[in-house]
């Protein structure tokens, strides 16, 4: 890939619109390396996931747990519960730093893991994020589909979002009833 100064004038001889130069310029070089983001994309990625996340909310919690217990307050099983915490060990999350017999104990790896969590759990608190997607429209809310270009086909609406959702078609008994 070119250098960062390259980016900027080729912005600037193409379609896209740049109106601060020397801010572009400027957030450019502060941009983190792609190796960078990527990890950090790893991070969040982990993070994204609820049973997981449940885990290390735990962790958070408790200070130090064996799986056995992680399983227990997560409601996971202790399979699922291990292989969860082997890929939050391997990508550095968490540690594991005593072994009582068999049981082995993790907490969360460092500093920055707990302040990400409690921030993450605080913003949550404070507001609350639209999911169009998670939305359930009415329990009448139907989703109209095409099958290769015959007549449609209605069917419950699950999880879908509003703007995919169109509300219920008239039946003989539902106009009716009006």
């Amino acid at each position: 890939m070119s250098d960062r100064s390259d980016v900027v004038a080729t912005l600037v001889e193409c379609a896209v619109r740049v109106v601060d130069r020397e801010r572009v310029a400027a957030v450019q070089e502060a941009m983190p390396s792609d190796g960078d983001v990527e990890q950090a994309a790893d991070v969040f990625a982990l993070l994204g996931d609820p049973n997981r996340l449940r885990l290390l909310v735990a962790l958070l919690a408790a200070g130090e747990m064996c799986v056995c217990d992680l399983a227990a307050v997560t409601g996971m099983s202790e399979s699922a519960a291990s292989h969860a915490v082997r890929w939050l060990r391997a990508h550095r999350i968490v540690s594991s730093p005593r072994r009582q017999g068999r049981m082995m104990y993790y907490r969360l790896d460092d500093a920055h893991v707990r302040m990400l969590l409690d921030l993450a759990l605080t913003h949550t608190q404070h507001t609350r994020a639209l999911h169009p997607e998670r939305d359930v429209a009415g329990p009448t809310a139907t989703l109209i589909t095409r099958s290769r270009g015959r007549a449609s086909t209605a069917i419950p609406a699950r999880r879908m979002s509003t703007a995919m959702v169109s509300p219920p078609v008239p039946t003989a008994a539902t106009s009716r009833s009006r």
